[in-house]
């Protein structure tokens, strides 16, 4: 896993990242999104995808040395995205078969940001419903409202994912307890 250093309030912190995405198609639209935000707002900070796509075969396989790897690197981040498109106003099964493998408060001390997309803003409300509760039953903090994303919009994720950050950044660094490299403001 790659580690990159943030400037903190104490000095030089290191701070892990992941991308977690559980949508069924290989480098699907929800991992660019999901990439997108990462990289907007941890600028500088290497950050470490988990497509759950290339593991599929591996997510019910009991004993599974993959997944026992990336159970590891996802609860040993200090934040996680979490991206999901919108399936039967829910997250996928493919996401939940990943995330099942953790045991209640497995999570404690991550920082996740639940991020979802799908056809309309009918289920815009699906990540707070759903994909929040799921994450903070794990143990994770969920300081941040969840990210949603009409797919029909590819054209426009930079515009908002930086009015996302622009919003949220400054609840990431308050319960990181260290500054992320953005200012509160997006500045």
């Amino acid at each position: 896993m790659t580690v990159a250093s943030v400037g903190g309030g104490g000095g030089l912190m290191m701070l892990k990242a992941v991308v977690l995405c559980g949508n069924p198609k290989p480098r699907s639209r929800t991992l660019a999104l999901a990439e997108a935000l990462a990289a907007a707002l941890l600028p500088g900070i290497s950050i470490v995808t988990i497509d759950l796509a290339a593991h599929a075969d591996s997510i019910f396989a009991w004993p599974s040395n993959d997944m026992d790897e990336l159970i590891a690197v996802v609860a040993g981040a200090d934040v996680v995205i979490v991206a999901s498109p919108t399936y039967k106003a829910a997250y996928t099964g493919l996401l939940k078969g990943f995330l099942d493998r953790y045991g209640p408060g497995a999570l404690d001390g991550v920082v996740a940001i639940p991020v979802m997309t799908g056809a309309s803003l009918a289920h815009a409300m699906a990540p707070e419903a759903h994909l929040r509760p799921l994450l903070v039953e794990l143990g994770a903090s969920v300081p941040t409202r969840a990210l949603y994303f009409v797919t029909d919009n590819m054209d426009e994720v930079d515009r908002s994912v930086e009015a996302w950050v622009t919003t949220n950044a400054r609840y990431l660094q308050a319960t990181l307890g260290r500054d992320t490299g953005r200012h509160p403001s997006g500045a």
